[in-house]
């Protein structure tokens, strides 16, 4: 997996470059402002960007902006979002496109280098990582918040690790219950929110992303 990366403080870069290298992850790029990344995106085509929201010059949503143009002009990189920030403006454009590919994580909340890995792999080869905070937030944002209040706690859960790319196995497995279980759960989501329901991983959560995008779209 080659990746390349957007991040301004060059601590946090060049520790995110060791530790990616460590782990069997070829770092083509390593930047720190979005007009670098785009050209390394252009230069190398890797399998995914690895992108910090708030770069040079302003600090405010370059990195989110830069993701947005990365999925429409190189549609076959994923893009990892890595911030301690959830900007819904761009965020919602970015992860409901209808595309796959696409991740988008809580600085504060990845705690191990293995999951973060994972993570990217799963982004890199078309699936989705997100972090169940960046899911209630934009719901938050959006003018249907109410049909996610009408979740139990136990499907606002099972919601979290859908949109984390879990396979219902492995939420069967987090919460300790039966497939068969989990899938009663995923049926009354879908219900609940009006979407069609899916049999894989990342279109379940794309389903999902895309009511997110009908609901902050004008």
């Amino acid at each position: 997996m080659r990746v390349v990366i957007a991040e301004d403080s060059s601590i946090l870069r060049d520790g995110l470059v060791q530790l990616l290298e460590l782990r069997g992850v070829e770092v083509a790029a390593a930047v720190a402002d979005a007009s670098a990344l785009l050209a390394a995106v252009a230069e190398h085509r890797p399998d995914a960007a690895v992108v910090d929201i708030r770069l040079p010059p302003t600090q405010t949503d370059e990195g989110l902006r830069a993701a947005v143009e990365i999925r429409r002009t190189a549609p076959g990189t994923g893009v990892l979002i890595f911030s301690q920030y959830v900007e819904t403006k761009y965020a919602a454009q970015l992860i409901g496109d209808g595309g796959a590919g696409v991740g988008y994580l809580l600085k504060e909340r990845v705690v191990d280098i293995g999951e973060f890995v994972n993570a990217l792999e799963r982004v890199a080869a078309g699936g989705t990582a997100l972090d169940p905070e960046v899911v209630a937030q934009l719901f938050g944002a959006s003018r249907r918040a109410a049909a996610l209040d009408a979740l139990t706690p136990r499907e606002r859960d099972v919601l979290g690790l859908m949109a984390e790319g879990r396979t219902n196995h492995a939420i069967a497995t987090s919460f300790g219950v039966s497939e068969r279980a989990v899938e009663k759960h995923i049926a009354n989501i879908f219900t609940k929110l009006d979407l069609p329901p899916s049999d894989s991983g990342h279109r379940r959560v794309l389903a999902v992303l895309r009511y997110l995008d009908r609901s902050v779209s004008p």
